[in-house]
Protein backbone atom coordinates (compact mmCIF):
# COMPACT_ATOMS: atom_id res chain seq x y z
CA UNK A 1 0.00 0.00 0.00
CA UNK A 2 1.00 3.59 -0.68
CA UNK A 3 1.58 6.48 1.38
CA UNK A 4 -0.59 9.46 1.01
CA UNK A 5 0.32 13.58 1.20
CA UNK A 6 -2.61 15.87 1.28
CA UNK A 7 -0.93 19.90 0.68
CA UNK A 8 -3.72 22.52 1.22
CA UNK A 9 -3.01 25.77 0.13
CA UNK A 10 -5.50 27.69 2.47
CA UNK A 11 -7.52 30.26 0.35
CA UNK A 12 -5.33 29.42 -2.81
CA UNK A 13 -8.57 29.51 -5.20
CA UNK A 14 -9.60 32.96 -6.53
CA UNK A 15 -11.10 34.79 -9.22
CA UNK A 16 -9.54 37.05 -12.08
CA UNK A 17 -7.86 40.43 -11.21
CA UNK A 18 -7.83 43.17 -13.06
CA UNK A 19 -3.96 44.08 -11.90
CA UNK A 20 -3.57 40.84 -12.94
CA UNK A 21 -4.72 41.51 -16.24
CA UNK A 22 -7.82 39.08 -16.02
CA UNK A 23 -5.64 36.35 -14.67
CA UNK A 24 -6.35 34.83 -11.21
CA UNK A 25 -2.87 34.37 -8.79
CA UNK A 26 -2.43 30.94 -9.99
CA UNK A 27 -2.34 31.76 -13.61
CA UNK A 28 -0.41 34.55 -12.95
CA UNK A 29 2.60 33.24 -10.68
CA UNK A 30 5.35 30.75 -12.29
CA UNK A 31 4.80 27.40 -10.94
CA UNK A 32 6.40 24.92 -12.69
CA UNK A 33 6.35 22.30 -9.53
CA UNK A 34 2.93 22.59 -9.44
CA UNK A 35 1.93 22.12 -13.21
CA UNK A 36 4.79 19.08 -12.82
CA UNK A 37 2.39 17.44 -10.59
CA UNK A 38 -0.82 17.92 -12.36
CA UNK A 39 1.07 16.89 -15.55
CA UNK A 40 2.24 13.66 -14.45
CA UNK A 41 -1.34 12.65 -12.90
CA UNK A 42 -4.78 14.73 -13.05
CA UNK A 43 -6.68 17.98 -12.57
CA UNK A 44 -10.13 18.63 -11.60
CA UNK A 45 -11.76 20.89 -10.27
CA UNK A 46 -13.69 20.65 -6.36
CA UNK A 47 -16.55 21.98 -4.54
CA UNK A 48 -14.72 21.50 -0.83
CA UNK A 49 -18.83 21.57 1.28
CA UNK A 50 -20.64 21.58 -1.94
CA UNK A 51 -21.47 23.67 -5.55
CA UNK A 52 -21.89 27.71 -4.35
CA UNK A 53 -21.78 26.88 -0.67
CA UNK A 54 -19.41 28.82 1.28
CA UNK A 55 -16.44 26.82 3.53
CA UNK A 56 -15.05 27.89 6.51
CA UNK A 57 -11.61 26.58 7.18
CA UNK A 58 -12.80 24.19 9.63
CA UNK A 59 -15.62 22.58 7.59
CA UNK A 60 -13.26 22.64 4.65
CA UNK A 61 -10.34 20.55 6.53
CA UNK A 62 -13.05 17.85 7.59
CA UNK A 63 -14.57 17.77 4.68
CA UNK A 64 -11.47 16.91 2.65
CA UNK A 65 -10.47 14.40 5.58
CA UNK A 66 -13.55 12.39 4.59
CA UNK A 67 -16.08 13.48 7.27
CA UNK A 68 -19.59 14.48 6.77
CA UNK A 69 -19.23 17.95 8.09
CA UNK A 70 -23.24 18.36 8.49
CA UNK A 71 -23.50 15.62 11.15
CA UNK A 72 -20.34 16.23 12.93
CA UNK A 73 -19.80 20.08 12.76
CA UNK A 74 -20.87 21.72 16.29
CA UNK A 75 -19.35 25.01 15.82
CA UNK A 76 -15.94 26.76 14.99
CA UNK A 77 -14.97 27.89 18.99
CA UNK A 78 -14.43 24.41 19.82
CA UNK A 79 -11.66 23.62 17.13
CA UNK A 80 -10.13 26.89 17.93
CA UNK A 81 -9.82 26.15 21.38
CA UNK A 82 -8.46 22.57 20.98
CA UNK A 83 -6.04 24.21 18.55
CA UNK A 84 -4.65 26.74 21.48
CA UNK A 85 -4.52 23.58 24.08
CA UNK A 86 -7.55 23.98 25.69
CA UNK A 87 -8.87 20.31 26.69
CA UNK A 88 -12.51 20.34 25.94
CA UNK A 89 -14.97 19.26 28.51
CA UNK A 90 -18.64 18.08 28.51
CA UNK A 91 -20.91 20.85 29.02
CA UNK A 92 -18.25 23.68 28.19
CA UNK A 93 -18.86 26.00 25.49
CA UNK A 94 -16.04 27.20 23.16
CA UNK A 95 -16.03 30.03 20.73
CA UNK A 96 -13.20 31.50 18.32
CA UNK A 97 -12.20 34.83 19.33
CA UNK A 98 -10.13 38.20 17.55
CA UNK A 99 -8.30 40.72 19.54
CA UNK A 100 -9.64 43.95 17.65
CA UNK A 101 -9.31 47.01 17.59
CA UNK A 102 -12.79 49.66 19.07
CA UNK A 103 -13.55 53.30 18.48
CA UNK A 104 -14.38 55.24 22.10
CA UNK A 105 -17.66 54.84 20.51
CA UNK A 106 -18.19 51.43 19.94
CA UNK A 107 -17.71 51.01 16.21
CA UNK A 108 -15.09 48.44 15.43
CA UNK A 109 -12.09 50.10 13.18
CA UNK A 110 -10.09 46.94 12.83
CA UNK A 111 -11.26 43.42 13.40
CA UNK A 112 -7.47 41.74 13.72
CA UNK A 113 -5.80 44.92 15.35
CA UNK A 114 -3.67 45.70 12.66
CA UNK A 115 -2.60 41.94 12.39
CA UNK A 116 -1.08 41.91 15.85
CA UNK A 117 1.37 39.46 16.14
CA UNK A 118 3.04 40.29 19.38
CA UNK A 119 1.62 40.58 23.13
CA UNK A 120 -1.18 38.74 22.77
CA UNK A 121 -0.03 36.40 24.92
CA UNK A 122 0.50 38.88 27.88
CA UNK A 123 -3.10 40.33 26.84
CA UNK A 124 -4.34 36.88 27.40
CA UNK A 125 -3.69 36.20 31.08
CA UNK A 126 -4.94 39.45 32.06
CA UNK A 127 -8.55 37.50 31.11
CA UNK A 128 -7.99 33.74 31.64
CA UNK A 129 -9.10 32.95 34.96
CA UNK A 130 -11.45 35.17 35.25
CA UNK A 131 -15.04 34.45 37.44
CA UNK A 132 -18.88 35.90 35.41
CA UNK A 133 -20.74 34.80 38.20
CA UNK A 134 -20.67 31.21 38.24
CA UNK A 135 -18.91 30.85 34.68
CA UNK A 136 -14.71 29.77 34.46
CA UNK A 137 -13.65 32.01 31.94
CA UNK A 138 -10.53 30.49 30.00
CA UNK A 139 -8.82 32.54 26.97
CA UNK A 140 -5.81 31.31 25.29
CA UNK A 141 -3.74 33.45 22.51
CA UNK A 142 -3.77 31.47 19.23
CA UNK A 143 -1.38 32.64 15.92
CA UNK A 144 -1.46 37.05 15.77
CA UNK A 145 -4.28 38.35 15.83
CA UNK A 146 -6.78 35.00 17.17
CA UNK A 147 -7.52 34.04 20.43
CA UNK A 148 -9.88 31.04 22.37
CA UNK A 149 -12.31 31.41 24.64
CA UNK A 150 -13.76 28.74 26.78
CA UNK A 151 -16.58 29.21 29.32
CA UNK A 152 -16.94 26.36 32.17
CA UNK A 153 -19.59 25.71 34.67
CA UNK A 154 -23.34 25.00 34.70
CA UNK A 155 -26.49 25.70 32.51
CA UNK A 156 -24.38 27.06 29.12
CA UNK A 157 -25.57 26.26 25.91
CA UNK A 158 -24.13 27.12 22.29
CA UNK A 159 -27.16 28.33 21.15
CA UNK A 160 -26.33 31.99 20.76
CA UNK A 161 -26.10 34.88 18.46
CA UNK A 162 -22.48 36.47 17.60
CA UNK A 163 -20.92 39.27 19.09
CA UNK A 164 -18.67 40.03 16.01
CA UNK A 165 -20.79 41.82 13.18
CA UNK A 166 -18.00 41.18 10.61
CA UNK A 167 -17.33 44.12 9.60
CA UNK A 168 -15.64 47.38 10.44
CA UNK A 169 -17.58 50.74 10.89
CA UNK A 170 -20.06 48.42 12.87
CA UNK A 171 -21.38 48.31 16.68
CA UNK A 172 -20.44 45.31 18.36
CA UNK A 173 -23.28 43.61 18.67
CA UNK A 174 -25.62 42.08 21.73
CA UNK A 175 -25.31 38.46 21.95
CA UNK A 176 -29.00 36.33 21.92
CA UNK A 177 -29.94 33.88 22.99
CA UNK A 178 -31.55 31.83 20.02
CA UNK A 179 -33.36 28.93 22.72
CA UNK A 180 -34.03 29.57 26.60
CA UNK A 181 -31.44 27.63 27.17
CA UNK A 182 -29.15 30.02 25.86
CA UNK A 183 -29.77 33.16 27.87
CA UNK A 184 -27.47 32.29 30.23
CA UNK A 185 -24.73 32.31 28.06
CA UNK A 186 -25.38 35.11 26.29
CA UNK A 187 -25.23 37.70 29.24
CA UNK A 188 -22.60 35.98 30.22
CA UNK A 189 -20.54 36.43 26.75
CA UNK A 190 -21.73 39.87 26.85
CA UNK A 191 -20.23 40.44 30.18
CA UNK A 192 -17.16 38.81 28.76
CA UNK A 193 -16.92 41.59 25.97
CA UNK A 194 -17.10 44.56 28.17
CA UNK A 195 -14.69 42.92 30.98
CA UNK A 196 -12.33 42.41 27.96
CA UNK A 197 -12.60 46.09 26.88
CA UNK A 198 -12.49 47.45 30.37
CA UNK A 199 -9.08 45.63 31.27
CA UNK A 200 -7.28 46.16 27.54
CA UNK A 201 -7.42 49.64 26.79
CA UNK A 202 -5.46 49.64 30.45
CA UNK A 203 -3.01 47.18 29.65
CA UNK A 204 0.52 48.21 29.41
CA UNK A 205 0.77 46.45 25.80
CA UNK A 206 -2.20 48.42 24.44
CA UNK A 207 -0.56 51.85 25.78
CA UNK A 208 2.18 51.02 24.18
CA UNK A 209 1.22 50.64 20.70
CA UNK A 210 -0.85 53.70 20.95
CA UNK A 211 2.26 55.82 22.21
CA UNK A 212 4.04 54.22 18.89
CA UNK A 213 1.11 54.76 16.67
CA UNK A 214 -0.02 51.32 16.49
CA UNK A 215 -3.80 50.00 16.08
CA UNK A 216 -4.67 48.73 19.99
CA UNK A 217 -6.24 45.46 20.86
CA UNK A 218 -8.48 47.05 23.00
CA UNK A 219 -11.54 44.54 22.93
CA UNK A 220 -11.90 40.19 22.20
CA UNK A 221 -15.14 39.91 19.78
CA UNK A 222 -15.80 36.13 20.08
CA UNK A 223 -17.72 34.08 17.35
CA UNK A 224 -18.56 30.76 16.75
CA UNK A 225 -19.38 29.39 19.52
CA UNK A 226 -19.99 25.27 19.94
CA UNK A 227 -19.99 22.12 21.90
CA UNK A 228 -17.14 19.55 21.81
CA UNK A 229 -17.38 17.53 18.73
CA UNK A 230 -17.54 14.05 18.65
CA UNK A 231 -16.65 12.18 15.45
CA UNK A 232 -14.47 9.42 14.82
CA UNK A 233 -10.61 9.42 14.57
CA UNK A 234 -9.01 9.18 11.07
CA UNK A 235 -7.52 5.71 12.28
CA UNK A 236 -10.99 4.32 13.03
CA UNK A 237 -12.75 5.78 9.59
CA UNK A 238 -9.41 4.81 7.75
CA UNK A 239 -7.43 2.43 9.73
CA UNK A 240 -4.15 4.91 8.65
CA UNK A 241 -1.68 6.83 11.35
CA UNK A 242 -2.26 10.62 10.01
CA UNK A 243 0.19 13.32 10.75
CA UNK A 244 -0.36 17.07 10.40
CA UNK A 245 1.91 19.62 10.04
CA UNK A 246 0.15 23.19 10.62
CA UNK A 247 0.65 26.20 12.35
CA UNK A 248 -2.60 27.75 12.15
CA UNK A 249 -4.25 27.21 15.76
CA UNK A 250 -8.10 26.54 13.68
CA UNK A 251 -5.75 23.82 12.04
CA UNK A 252 -3.97 21.99 14.72
CA UNK A 253 -7.88 21.81 16.59
CA UNK A 254 -9.38 20.23 13.94
CA UNK A 255 -6.39 17.40 13.48
CA UNK A 256 -6.95 16.92 17.26
CA UNK A 257 -10.28 16.74 17.05
CA UNK A 258 -9.69 13.76 14.65
CA UNK A 259 -6.93 12.07 15.77
CA UNK A 260 -4.28 13.32 13.87
CA UNK A 261 -0.62 13.52 15.25
CA UNK A 262 0.55 17.53 15.21
CA UNK A 263 4.04 17.26 13.68
CA UNK A 264 6.32 20.46 15.31
CA UNK A 265 8.22 22.21 12.75
CA UNK A 266 10.48 25.05 14.24
CA UNK A 267 9.26 28.21 12.06
CA UNK A 268 5.51 26.84 11.26
CA UNK A 269 4.20 30.22 12.33
CA UNK A 270 0.71 29.82 10.48
CA UNK A 271 1.63 33.14 9.62
CA UNK A 272 3.02 34.62 6.10
CA UNK A 273 6.56 34.53 7.45
CA UNK A 274 5.57 30.40 8.04
CA UNK A 275 8.60 28.16 6.90
CA UNK A 276 7.36 26.14 3.90
CA UNK A 277 10.56 24.30 3.43
CA UNK A 278 10.35 23.31 6.98
CA UNK A 279 6.79 22.28 6.09
CA UNK A 280 7.46 20.21 3.13
CA UNK A 281 10.92 18.88 5.25
CA UNK A 282 8.66 17.86 8.37
CA UNK A 283 5.82 16.15 5.53
CA UNK A 284 8.86 14.08 4.16
CA UNK A 285 10.00 12.68 7.69
CA UNK A 286 6.70 12.11 9.42
CA UNK A 287 6.34 10.00 6.44
CA UNK A 288 8.44 7.44 7.78
CA UNK A 289 6.47 6.11 10.52
CA UNK A 290 2.79 7.56 9.60
CA UNK A 291 0.72 6.67 6.51
CA UNK A 292 -0.70 9.88 5.68
CA UNK A 293 0.21 13.18 6.29
CA UNK A 294 -1.50 16.18 6.14
CA UNK A 295 0.36 19.86 5.03
CA UNK A 296 -1.40 23.48 5.72
CA UNK A 297 0.05 26.69 4.71
CA UNK A 298 -2.26 29.34 5.71
CA UNK A 299 -0.42 32.33 3.69
CA UNK A 300 -2.73 32.37 0.53
CA UNK A 301 -5.36 32.78 2.83
CA UNK A 302 -4.26 36.22 4.59
CA UNK A 303 -3.38 38.19 0.97
CA UNK A 304 -6.60 37.10 -0.26
CA UNK A 305 -8.19 38.77 2.92
CA UNK A 306 -5.72 41.91 2.39
CA UNK A 307 -6.87 41.92 -1.23
CA UNK A 308 -3.20 41.96 -1.89
CA UNK A 309 -3.60 40.00 -5.31
CA UNK A 310 0.86 40.47 -6.31
CA UNK A 311 1.49 39.05 -2.89
CA UNK A 312 -0.54 36.28 -3.37
CA UNK A 313 1.04 35.66 -6.25
CA UNK A 314 4.30 35.79 -4.71
CA UNK A 315 3.37 33.94 -2.00
CA UNK A 316 2.22 30.71 -4.16
CA UNK A 317 5.42 30.87 -6.28
CA UNK A 318 7.06 30.43 -2.67
CA UNK A 319 4.90 27.71 -2.38
CA UNK A 320 5.55 25.79 -5.40
CA UNK A 321 9.15 25.61 -4.70
CA UNK A 322 7.78 24.23 -0.76
CA UNK A 323 5.92 21.89 -3.39
CA UNK A 324 9.18 21.22 -5.63
CA UNK A 325 10.74 19.81 -2.53
CA UNK A 326 8.25 17.66 -1.30
CA UNK A 327 8.00 15.70 -4.97
CA UNK A 328 11.70 15.70 -4.84
CA UNK A 329 12.21 13.87 -1.48
CA UNK A 330 8.77 12.21 -0.95
CA UNK A 331 9.16 8.22 -0.97
CA UNK A 332 8.89 6.61 -4.29
CA UNK A 333 4.69 5.78 -5.05
CA UNK A 334 3.68 8.33 -2.80
CA UNK A 335 0.31 9.43 -3.78
CA UNK A 336 0.32 13.20 -3.90
CA UNK A 337 -2.74 15.88 -3.84
CA UNK A 338 -2.44 19.60 -4.20
CA UNK A 339 -5.54 21.37 -3.68
CA UNK A 340 -7.09 24.29 -1.45
CA UNK A 341 -9.62 24.34 1.03
CA UNK A 342 -11.63 27.71 -0.29
CA UNK A 343 -11.22 30.12 -2.49
CA UNK A 344 -10.72 33.46 -0.99
CA UNK A 345 -10.42 36.01 -3.85
CA UNK A 346 -8.34 38.59 -3.75
CA UNK A 347 -11.33 41.24 -5.45
CA UNK A 348 -13.73 39.67 -2.78
CA UNK A 349 -11.77 39.94 0.60
CA UNK A 350 -13.46 37.36 1.87
CA UNK A 351 -14.34 33.25 1.29
CA UNK A 352 -16.57 32.46 -1.44
CA UNK A 353 -18.08 29.55 -2.60
CA UNK A 354 -16.54 28.97 -5.71
CA UNK A 355 -14.56 26.06 -6.22
CA UNK A 356 -11.03 24.94 -5.84
CA UNK A 357 -8.16 23.24 -8.31
CA UNK A 358 -6.85 20.06 -7.30
CA UNK A 359 -4.01 17.70 -8.74
CA UNK A 360 -3.00 14.35 -7.57
CA UNK A 361 -0.52 12.18 -8.83
CA UNK A 362 0.06 8.69 -7.85
CA UNK A 363 2.81 6.42 -10.15
CA UNK A 364 1.19 3.60 -12.14
CA UNK A 365 -2.24 5.66 -12.13
CA UNK A 366 -4.09 7.41 -14.93
CA UNK A 367 -2.91 10.79 -16.19
CA UNK A 368 -4.76 13.66 -18.39
CA UNK A 369 -4.32 16.52 -20.40
CA UNK A 370 -3.87 19.15 -17.59
CA UNK A 371 -0.37 20.84 -18.12
CA UNK A 372 -1.34 23.64 -15.73
CA UNK A 373 -2.06 24.01 -12.33
CA UNK A 374 -4.65 26.88 -12.18
CA UNK A 375 -8.17 27.01 -11.52
CA UNK A 376 -9.03 26.85 -15.33
CA UNK A 377 -6.77 24.40 -16.54
CA UNK A 378 -7.62 22.03 -13.96
CA UNK A 379 -11.58 22.19 -14.60
CA UNK A 380 -10.64 20.34 -17.72
CA UNK A 381 -8.68 17.80 -16.03
CA UNK A 382 -9.42 14.40 -15.77
CA UNK A 383 -11.10 14.14 -12.24
CA UNK A 384 -14.06 16.39 -13.07
CA UNK A 385 -15.53 18.47 -10.72
CA UNK A 386 -15.88 16.60 -7.49
CA UNK A 387 -17.52 17.51 -3.76
CA UNK A 388 -14.30 17.58 -0.83
CA UNK A 389 -15.72 14.38 0.80
CA UNK A 390 -14.80 12.14 -2.24
CA UNK A 391 -11.17 13.56 -2.05
CA UNK A 392 -10.44 10.92 0.43
CA UNK A 393 -11.60 8.12 -0.99
CA UNK A 394 -9.82 9.01 -4.11
CA UNK A 395 -6.64 9.41 -2.29
CA UNK A 396 -6.61 6.07 -0.64
CA UNK A 397 -8.52 4.10 -3.98
CA UNK A 398 -5.26 5.33 -5.29
CA UNK A 399 -3.38 3.97 -3.06
CA UNK A 400 -4.70 0.81 -2.91
CA UNK A 401 -6.27 1.11 0.68
CA UNK A 402 -9.47 1.06 -0.17
CA UNK A 403 -12.10 -1.84 0.84
CA UNK A 404 -14.21 -3.40 -1.85
CA UNK A 405 -17.99 -2.07 -1.13
CA UNK A 406 -20.17 -5.19 -1.48
CA UNK A 407 -19.83 -8.72 -2.55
Amino acid sequence: MKKIVLFICDGMGDLPHPSLGGKTPLQEASTPHMDELVSRGQGGIMDVIGPGITPGSDTAHLSLLGYDVKAVYTGRGPFEAAGAGIEILEGDVAFRCNFSTISSDGLVLDRRAGRIREGTKEMASALDGLMLEDIEVIFKAGVEHRGALVFRGPGLSASISDVDPHEIDKPVLVSQATTPEGEKTARILNLFVRKSQEILEEHPINIDREARGKKPANIILPRGGGVVPHILSMRERTGMSVAGVAGVTLVRGVCRAAGIELIHVPGATGGRDTDMMGKAEGAVKALQNHDMVLVNIKAPDTAGHDKEPLDKVAIIECIDKAVGRLLDTIPEGTVVALTADHSTPCSVGGHTGDPVPLAIFAEGNRSDMTKQYDEISCSHGGLGRIVGRELMPIMMNMAGRAEKYGA
